[in-house]
């Protein structure tokens, strides 16, 4: 961000990873992917976690004035504590050149996270920013506190920060977050029915007295970002210290987590749920049906004086308008082991509850008539006990 609006840099450029390890000085910079990229964007470095690109491309940007980098990161607010009211908010911790512990390797290790101490939380204030718009908030945890039901004092938003870059950066750091996801170290994080935005995180934890040690070396996990990337409601950070699972990347370990976390809120929020389809065709013709079990359909069809045509055999179908009947056809459902969430779209509300409730799930219910949109999709894993919106319609 610091690099793209002083103009140093366009996402564009490319830098060749060098195998996977680049010298600075007496250390060496390596990528997590043996090898390396090759020859890649400034973008695709950051979607791919490169070390060396990263590194490599603020390094060639600010080497003889390292001090306008660390300038650009305290313009954005790294440097300074978020005023939490809370007490115990820990201060960031961010060298100049020049400042006792600075040296030649600085300036790239500092680029991909090293050298800098920052707060979960405040770390989570700078993805919201950017999720926000631009505009940097302090987090609120109330808006008042009342004593003996009466209000003694009120809370309004800060603004910490009103706009930390630019349009067209933010722009451009936003597409970068979205790709993280959508093609780069947190591919395993993509969502069926909205887009993530967010980045992984993997460090080493520093030994008190020695420092970085190769032997008996412990890692820190983190994925931070936001969703629907394409119009952000919630920002999330998920960080794991010292992983005793097999594996330490923050895609492998924090990334799930995140991801479980964004699935449980977009499904429980049924404002949320966009473009799930119709069970009913737009080209439907009177009379029409609910969706439901086959024997109830055909005997009260059959009581109305409507003809009915089932094609294959099936407990529960779903129906369609022919030219002289109802069209019933199987709808499976998955069976009670797979706990894939039952298609229940287009059915009336008994024959829903029924299913829903019989696989474990609790049933809330918006509206009456027709099963219109439920807020877990069809096909997805739950868990017995999960909650589940059904809106309905007439």
């Amino acid at each position: 961000m610091v690099a793209l609006e002083d103009g140093k840099v366009k996402v564009t450029d490319t830098v060749d990873t060098k195998k996977g390890q680049v010298r600075f000085h007496d250390r060496v910079m390596k990528d997590s992917h043996e090898g390396g990229y090759g020859r890649i964007t400034v973008q695709r470095s950051l979607e791919l976690s490169s070390n060396t690109g990263v590194s490599q491309v603020i390094n060639t940007a600010y080497r003889t004035e390292p001090k306008r980098f660390v300038d650009g990161l305290r313009k954005l607010g790294l440097d300074r504590p978020l005023g939490v009211r809370l007490p115990g908010e820990g201060s960031p911790v961010m060298r100049n050149p020049g400042d006792q512990g600075w040296s030649g390797v600085s300036l790239p290790w500092m680029s991909i996270g090293y050298e800098v101490s920052m707060t979960p939380m405040q770390i989570l204030a700078f993805y919201n920013a950017i999720a926000n718009g631009g505009r940097m908030m302090q987090p609120q945890f109330a808006t008042k506190v009342t004593r003996a039901g009466k209000e003694v004092e009120h809370f309004e938003p800060v603004v910490l920060n009103e706009r930390i870059c630019s349009p067209t950066t933010l722009d451009q750091v936003h597409a970068m977050l979205v790709g993280v996801v959508d093609s780069g170290t947190a591919v395993n994080l993509k969502a069926a029915h909205f887009k993530i935005a967010g980045k992984t995180g993997t460090a080493q934890i520093a030994q008190e007295k020695s420092g970085y040690k190769l032997s008996g070396t412990s890692y820190q996990a983190s994925f931070v970002g936001y969703f629907p990337a394409d119009a952000p409601r919630y920002s999330a950070i998920v960080v794991v210290s010292s992983p005793s699972m097999s594996g330490y990347y923050g895609n492998v370990v924090a990334g799930p987590i995140f991801r479980e976390i964004a699935d449980k809120i977009h499904s429980n929020r049924l404002e949320m749920q966009t473009g799930l389809a119709e069970v009913v065709p737009s080209s439907a013709r009177t009379p029409v049906t609910y969706s439901g079990h086959a024997g109830d359909l055909r005997t009260a069809l059959a009581g109305l004086g409507v003809k009915s045509e089932q094609i294959g055999e099936g407990e529960w179908v779903s129906t369609t308008a022919g030219d002289s009947s109802v069209v019933l056809k199987p709808r499976g459902l998955p069976g009670d082991a797979l706990r894939l969430v039952p298609n229940v779209l287009g059915m009336g509300l008994k024959d829903a509850l029924y299913i829903l409730e019989n696989r474990g799930l609790h049933v809330r219910v918006l509206g009456a008539g027709m099963v219109r949109r439920q807020s877990i999709s069809p096909g997805q894993r739950y868990t017995t006990g999960s909650t589940i919106i059904l809106d309905l319609t007439t």
